[in-house]
């Protein structure tokens, strides 16, 4: 049976061993070749399609639940649940998710964007079996890193205190994102014995198998010891303390001996943890020599692996290049990261200033209040983290960080639309989020310059700041003349009406003022680089001179730059602005940013339809 003929989990039971190898030949090539075209996450996924053939052969989906974590591993799942002929939207607008989405299939048991969930919502999910007197079974893939979050212990205790019933699988692959740290990737790495465990025991059984007229008994024997002998080399305690029986580790990618431990396990009336041995990136040999660089990508040639699509300049290899600089001059400059090193652009810093570069794993929380303790012993530390993370940091950005007045600088990447990663992803929940910690200058820069000024700023100062950013810089800009706190830049002179904004949307706010100006409306187009505290003074000069002000962001309404601007006009006695461009949508799903800039309509011909209307109406 083809991939193709693959309607439901139903139709791999059937499969013998060469069709379960050939199906996840087919699942592998497949994968490429959607990266490849649209971009996604490579190498996680690679690592787990002989272990998801496995889960969906062991267990009955959808009614029994498996809930992924981190959730970009689901792609085998995806194709093996009656979503392949689909699977070539992946991430596309309109088309399949990249992460498992509860609206998309009733196979998708949970929404896992963000890591470290899975435990919390399978152990909801058992107990809520329990309650209402179910009968299925419920599993957490937990991988890829997740592990490093603080969130699993907390679920870990829970559900090994409370003695609920449900199977943990650990897909150990070594990685994160970036290479696993802390005491727990040590551990592993002891459960794992370097994968001489394994090794060892499909050497000995094979053997013994081999012997002349007696190997089938040593081989019976054998398999009576083996566990005996596994307690003896591996040391198991970590989960056991928790409350888990520990089975492992496992061969990651022996879909026989997998789906039979999975069947085992998943009957045992207490939370059972099986350790699973994987290698990220399997079957794509650039992928498995460089897992960092092909676990999430942007669409490449399968060739070479070059980036099809052009992108503006990196906002994140622009900090990491000037904090470089930064540190060079001050011994106290260091940075705390989340186990994104390499993607936020801190790589260089974390190889030229290895003992100042703390990448704690996926541990936000951690991250914030580490990065507090560092200025609180005279440190100026940067926490350098996505925007879309640094949510689950709210508290201890505002009582660890800012109502201590701790000089951290915090570094937020990917603010505005995440594209093809979705909903999870979109920094557009930061300014409003900031906007409510007292004293937290918020700053937002459209050119590498401007952004390197920010942090020259920051580090002059004796408390906290913010700098949001894109995940790639605009390019078509005016020149960048350096950056002045508190006082915004005009970029294009007008008279009818003036566009406020920000960072990446300043080039569709610019293109927007173009098609004004063959409407009859001659808008000007101002770069509101900081966005806490507004730049009052151009502000009551906008007033006084009678021109409308609009403001444009890649953010939503509620608590965003817009809602700031009509406040402080309502306080200050100004007249609000005419209109406050900005998503409005629940939830953005995922895509390309053009194409959900345009369905939001804060394109250039979306903000220029608004405001021609909102001038001449």
């Amino acid at each position: 049976m083809q991939l193709s003929e693959i309607r439901s989990p139903e139709d791999l039971r059937g499969l013998n061993d060469k069709e379960l190898k050939t199906l996840a030949g087919e699942i592998r090539t497949e994968i490429i070749r959607t990266v490849a075209r649209n971009g996604g996450h490579l190498a996680s996924n690679l690592g787990v399609v002989e272990m998801t053939i496995a889960l969906h052969r062991a267990f009955d989906c959808p009614r029994d639940r498996i809930v992924f974590d981190v959730g970009h591993q689901c792609y085998a799942h995806k194709m093996l649940t009656g979503r392949y002929e689909a699977f070539s939207t992946l991430r596309q607008l309109d088309g399949l998710c990249g992460f498992p989405r509860r609206e998309e299939s009733e196979y998708d048991a949970f929404d896992t964007g963000h890591a470290s969930t899975a435990i919390s919502a399978a152990a909801g999910l058992a107990r809520a079996r329990d309650l209402l007197g179910g009968d299925w079974h419920v599993a957490a893939l937990v991988g890829d890193g997740a592990l490093t979050g603080g969130m699993c212990y907390e679920a870990l205790s829970d559900v090994g205190s409370r003695r609920t019933q449900l199977l943990l699988i650990i897909n150990d692959n070594e990685m994160s994102i970036s290479r696993n740290t802390g005491a727990l990737a040590k551990q592993l790495t002891r459960l794992r014995l370097s994968r001489g465990w394994l090794g060892m025991k499909h050497s000995v059984a094979e053997g013994l198998l081999r012997v002349p007229g007696v190997g089938k008994g040593l081989h019976r024997a054998f398999q009576k010891v083996k566990n005996r002998l596994r307690n003896a080399l591996v040391k198991d305690r970590f989960f056991t303390a928790l409350g888990f029986r520990y089975f492992g580790p496992i061969d990651g990618h022996d879909i026989r001996a997998m789906e039979k431990t999975f069947r085992r396990l998943m009957e045992m009336q207490e939370p059972v943890a099986v350790h699973v041995v994987t290698k990220k990136g399997a079957g794509f040999a650039e992928a498995e020599e460089k897992p960092e660089k092909y676990h999430g990508v942007a669409p490449f040639v399968l060739d070479n692996g070059r980036t099809r699509n052009h992108s503006g300049p990196s906002a994140g290899a622009s900090a990491g290049q000037h904090a470089c600089a930064l540190a060079e001059k001050d011994a106290r400059v260091c940075a705390v990261t989340a186990a994104m090193t390499d993607s936020t652009g801190f790589g260089p810093f974390a190889k030229q200033f290895p003992d100042r570069l703390f990448d704690v794993g996926i541990a936000e929380e951690h991250a914030v209040t580490l990065a507090a303790g560092l200025a609180a012993g005279g440190m100026r530390p940067m926490a350098v983290i996505y925007e879309s993370f640094m949510q689950r940091a709210f508290d201890q950005i505002a009582v660890d960080v800012c109502l201590q007045k701790l000089p951290v600088l915090f570094l937020m990447d990917r603010a505005g639309i995440g594209g093809e990663d979705g909903a999870t992803h979109h920094g557009i929940l930061g300014v409003s989020m900031l906007r409510a910690v007292p004293g937290l200058p918020v700053l937002a820069p459209r050119c590498p310059e401007e952004l390197r000024g920010m942090m020259d700023w920051a580090f002059s100062q004796d408390g906290p700041a913010a700098i949001r950013y894109p995940r790639d810089l605009p390019e078509g800009l005016p020149a960048c003349g350096g950056f002045s706190f508190g006082k915004w830049e005009t970029l294009r002179e007008g008279k009818d009406a003036a566009i406020l904004a920000s960072s990446a949307i300043l080039k569709e706010c610019m293109d927007a003022a173009a098609l004004l100006d063959k409407a009859g409306v001659s808008a000007s187009v101002i770069n509101a680089s900081t966005l806490r505290p507004l730049d009052v003074d151009m502000l009551r000069a906008l007033h006084e001179k009678g021109v409308p002000v609009f403001t444009v962001e890649e953010h939503m309404r509620a608590g965003g730059f817009g809602e700031a601007v009509a406040a402080h006009c309502v306080r200050a006695g100004l007249t609000p602005p005419l209109g406050m461009l900005a998503i409005d949508a629940p939830f953005v799903p995922h895509g390309s940013r053009a194409g959900l800039l345009r369905r939001l309509k804060l394109d250039a011909e979306g903000i220029a339809e608004t405001i021609r209307k909102a001038v001449k109406p």
